[in-house]
């Protein structure tokens, strides 16, 4: 916001990003939302059309000085909106006041990052805490993760995991309805039918550290948890945590005994996940991921394709989100 003439403190300006083909929402529920956001602040809607939309809109919004932008959608459009906010930013770090505020209303299947943030999964209730946040001047700061040039927000996966969100896309573009059972039944089909579980191909190498090879998959975290199973929060990396570095927990073989124990020891809430065939890393800066050859990849639950390597940071302070 920006104080006037005479002192007056005007409206602040803010952008609505809409993804019309959200899970949770209606046209109906969209309409309340703006009017409540109106009553609030300056509003412009805009709905995504198409993929990478979002980063467009949350680029310009960012460029012409908006003081707040506010997603309706999932993880994705999130993800979207975040790399918009930082396009071009060459010092990502600690920069989060120069620019605009990010509130988050759950209108996804899972809205991981909203529920990590402590906003209730219902859209109607997310969207209240957020209202009532914007009257009180209320935000928290709050660190991404960047894998080569893309920033995330609470995730990313290299081989197994991803193999599986590549699968779920899959399903959805098929008709499928994105829900926890499809994750599951996604999971146990590409690790019994085509996941290469004899010859892991990855090496995780860190600065000063010794180098981890032979990982058949790897997950990063910014945040805990890593997913949700309905209600049930699934931690890999307990730790994580949005004000510490990036979290990584790496897999050495994927036997059926080993995997269906990490499985167990995923379900059961925050204990530490451990084991012999287990690499598990708090708090890191950075870090590099090599493969042998191509592995599924993918950031807040979007495929992005196959990859040789990912470079991977942590970015501290980065954004503010209403909360």
């Amino acid at each position: 916001m920006r104080v006037g003439v005479g002192g007056t403190v005007p409206a602040m300006r803010a952008l609505l990003v809409v993804n019309p083909n959200a899970t949770t929402t209606s046209e109906q529920s969209r309409d309340l939302l703006v009017r409540a956001l109106r009553s609030e602040v300056d509003l412009t809607v805009e709905y995504t059309m198409r993929r990478g939309h979002a980063v467009t809109l949350a680029r310009d919004a960012t460029r012409a000085g908006v003081d707040l932008v506010v997603t309706l959608g999932g993880d994705g459009t999130v993800n979207e909106t975040v790399n918009g906010l930082l396009t071009g930013d060459r010092d990502p770090a600690h920069g989060a006041d120069r620019r605009p505020l990010l509130a988050v209303v759950p209108g996804g299947s899972t809205n991981v990052f909203a529920r990590a943030l402590g906003l209730p999964r219902d859209w109607a209730e997310g969207m209240q805490v957020i209202l009532r946040a914007l009257r009180a001047r209320r935000s928290r700061t709050i660190g991404l993760g960047r894998a080569d040039d893309r920033y995330f927000t609470f995730c990313a996966g290299y081989g197994l995991d991803a193999e599986v969100v590549r699968r779920v896309e899959r399903a959805r573009r098929k008709g499928k309805v994105s829900t926890a059972g499809l994750y599951v039944r996604s999971a146990v089909a590409q690790y019994l039918t085509e996941t290469d579980r004899r010859t892991p191909a990855i090496t995780l190498a860190s600065s000063g550290e010794p180098a981890e090879v032979g990982l058949a998959s790897v997950i990063v975290q910014n945040t805990a948890p890593w997913t949700y199973v309905g209600e049930r929060e699934i931690h890999a990396c307990a730790d994580a945590s949005f004000d510490t570095g990036l979290d990584v927990l790496g897999l050495k073989v994927l036997r059926m005994p080993g995997t269906t124990r990490l499985a167990a020891q995923l379900l059961r809430g925050r204990a530490p996940v451990n084991g012999k065939q287990i690499v598990a890393l708090h708090d890191v800066y950075s870090f590099v991921l090599r493969a042998s050859r191509p592995m599924a990849f993918q950031l807040d639950g979007d495929y992005l394709g196959e990859r040789g390597k990912v470079e991977f940071a942590a970015v501290p302070e980065a954004i503010r989100v209403v909360c």
